[in-house]
């Protein structure tokens, strides 16, 4: 059996097709008799006319919702929708949509969140060294750097302790924004230790009528948002860059929508690179949530996408645009969540 023939849907094509076939052949006999006779043409113009409404409900009727509903499945396949899925106006049959709305209570959607949620986390740390080890650890450290008279081995242990803090500890679904760029400032500290004046950064606020800059620093995010982001943008934009490197984070309130901008004067990325990275972002790999692991420390920018897509929407997420010598920026879009 040809591989086509498998699917329902191809054979349905196949017999409509011959369906049409079958009317225009008939059309043209009507039209050929109809002119040798006088009286002819007026039947047959009156045939092609309900010929043409039958064509124009069909097409209307079930041509489509049949492209309608074959789309979102298409877009399915590909990871660029989820709950589109389970909203299709247009179901093929009762029993698709009964599989269809069995298979949504299936899915454990907090179990996914959960999982993303993991890799926000330095996974060695956390499953092989008790945090509060590593916290008495470091703090001892910072005590004999003071003792010693080491000032800035002490000021970076305590950086580490209160990153590690954040990192590690009760990983929640949502933070303030506050939060998040506190853990930034105190990540770009520790990194000046090894960059120097060779990295600088920046936060800044576009702000308006509806939204003071105190207002948006209580929207909420899902934890360890930017830091993943901005940790990329270092290693990967500004550390091989000859001359210093400027990271600016720009963030503004719109349309419901918190938008932030991570941008990084950089190397940037090759277009066919930059091309590959969007698609991926664009769509939502379930399994990339519990496979992809971290990278430089920090987890990967996918994974970063995902919680945020699980957790909002599809409409949510990460693009990023960048040119090869340029620089990258990177938006991130999400919902005005303010408890």
């Amino acid at each position: 059996m040809s591989v086509k023939l498998k699917y329902i849907s191809k054979r349905l094509l196949i017999c409509a097709a011959a369906a049409e076939l079958l009317l225009l052949l008939m059309t043209g006999y009507i039209w050929l008799v109809s002119l040798e006779r006088s009286a002819g043409p007026i039947l047959a113009a009156f045939f092609t006319l309900a010929v043409f409404l039958v064509n124009l409900l069909a097409f209307r009727l079930v041509v489509r919702p049949y492209r309608e509903t074959k789309t979102i499945y298409e877009q399915f396949a590909m990871g660029h929708v989820l709950n589109d899925l389970f909203d299709v106006r247009y179901p093929y049959t009762p029993e698709n949509e009964q599989a269809i709305r069995k298979f949504n209570e299936m899915i454990d959607r907090s179990n996914l969140v959960n999982v993303s949620k993991k890799q926000a986390e330095y996974l060695a740390l956390q499953n092989q060294i008790n945090p509060h080890f590593l916290y008495n650890t470091l703090e001892g450290i910072r005590s004999e750097a003071l003792i010693a008279g080491l000032d800035s081995v002490a000021e970076m242990t305590e950086a580490l302790a209160t990153f590690f803090r954040y990192t590690i500890s009760q990983v929640e679904n949502l933070v303030p924004l506050e939060d998040e760029l506190a853990n930034i400032e105190n990540y770009y500290y520790i990194q000046q230790f090894r960059f120097g004046d060779k990295l600088a950064l920046s936060i800044e606020y576009d702000c308006d009528e509806d939204a003071s800059e105190l207002d948006i620093l209580q929207y909420r995010l899902p934890k360890l948002t930017l830091q993943p982001i901005v940790e990329n943008s270092i290693y990967h934009g500004i550390e091989r860059k000859i001359g210093k490197g400027h990271l600016t984070i720009r963030i503004g309130a719109s349309d419901s929508r918190l938008r932030i901008r991570v941008s990084d004067d950089g190397l940037g990325m090759a277009e066919d690179k930059l091309h590959q990275l969007n698609e991926k972002l664009k769509s939502l790999f379930l399994d990339a949530v519990e496979g992809e692991s971290s990278r430089q420390g920090g987890i990967a920018m996918v994974n970063v996408n995902n919680r945020i897509k699980l957790l909002f929407g599809e409409e949510y997420g990460i693009c990023v645009y960048s040119h090869e010598g340029a620089g990258t920026d990177v938006l991130i879009n999400l919902p005005l969540v303010q408890e």
